[in-house]
């Protein structure tokens, strides 16, 4: 199993929308982010009427025995108050493991880790929650696993805060990566017939789980709040992080380049990540910028597409 694949495509995920062309402080669509995976508080939550959840929910299911080990990673990003413009929302990454857990312990009792993320410093904020894992016997060798994630970040007055000021007490792009030895997942969307029916029995809520790493391997779940496929890829093409989408590297990189001197200088001078995307613009060979313009892939023989 390749886990940098998968911890590459995690990535995408983790900072999409942090920041957006221009990459500027002062752009007005970087003063508002975290658009996906957001667990505030339970308090804020019962005010929104759920409208965003304090808890996300993933179920897949796993064939293997009792002696099957699984690996459950959470990662967040926690917005964080920095020396950068007051609006603009800086973040740290935030993760938690359950390692080496049998499912026939969590058939038994399941696994819970509680996790508390302290304040580091006077202006900065602490989050705490859980992670539980769990497992059901289906039949003979076939599993349904659970983790379950909670905000329970303690929140005064929540009536009184906006979604904004919520955000350094939330998970932002929270997502889990599921990772089993001596066994395999089943894929969700395209179950075998003969397990159809338990793979629609399982339930996710503000997440959605696919196998992740070379396609054709089933050792890894990657259960995001963005829906993809399985086996999502980066284009190979790509020559780093642009956090606006994927595959649209040739028109940023092009719009980069158009930047005025002064909002360049606005760049070097703001987010670490950012002024890595205007070096790395500014550094780019042409042969590898004529790369970005088109690749087709996915070809199949007519007979086979049939």
């Amino acid at each position: 199993m390749s886990l940098e694949l998968v911890e590459r495509i995690a990535n995408a995920l983790l900072y999409e929308g942090y920041m957006l062309y221009p990459y500027r402080p002062s752009s007005v669509k970087n003063q508002r982010r975290f658009n996906f995976g957001v667990l505030p508080p339970p308090a804020y939550s019962a005010l929104q009427s759920g409208a965003e959840s304090s808890t996300m929910r993933t179920e897949c299911l796993v064939c293997g025995g009792p002696e099957t080990r699984l690996d459950v990673h959470l990662r967040f990003l926690q917005v964080m108050p920095g020396p950068l413009p007051e609006s603009w929302q800086n973040a740290v990454e935030r993760e938690v493991r359950l390692v080496d857990c049998r499912l026939h312990d969590l058939a038994a009792h399941g696994r819970r880790e509680q996790f508390h993320f302290p304040a580091c410093d006077p202006g900065s904020y602490s989050v705490d929650g859980a992670v539980t894992v769990m497992a059901r016997p289906l039949q003979p060798e076939l599993f349904q696993v659970a983790a379950h994630v909670v905000n329970r970040t303690p929140l005064e007055s929540p009536e009184k805060l906006s979604r904004e000021e919520v955000l350094p007490y939330s998970m932002a792009a929270a997502h889990t990566i599921l990772a089993v030895r001596d066994g395999g997942f089943v894929s969700l969307l395209d179950p075998p017939d003969e397990l159809r029916e338990a793979a629609s029995e399982c339930r996710n809520a503000g997440t959605w789980p696919v196998l992740a790493g070379e396609p054709g391997q089933r050792g890894c779940m990657l259960s995001s709040p963005i829906i993809l496929y399985d086996y999502p890829q980066i284009a190979a093409e790509s020559p780093g992080d642009l956090f606006d989408g994927t595959e649209i590297d040739e028109i940023l990189t092009l719009r980069i380049m158009t930047l005025t001197e002064d909002e360049k200088a606005e760049i070097r001078n703001g987010d670490e990540r950012a002024r890595r995307i205007l070096e790395r613009t500014e550094m780019l060979p042409q042969e590898q910028f004529m790369k970005l313009h088109g690749a087709l892939r996915g070809l199949r023989p007519v007979e086979e597409a049939q």
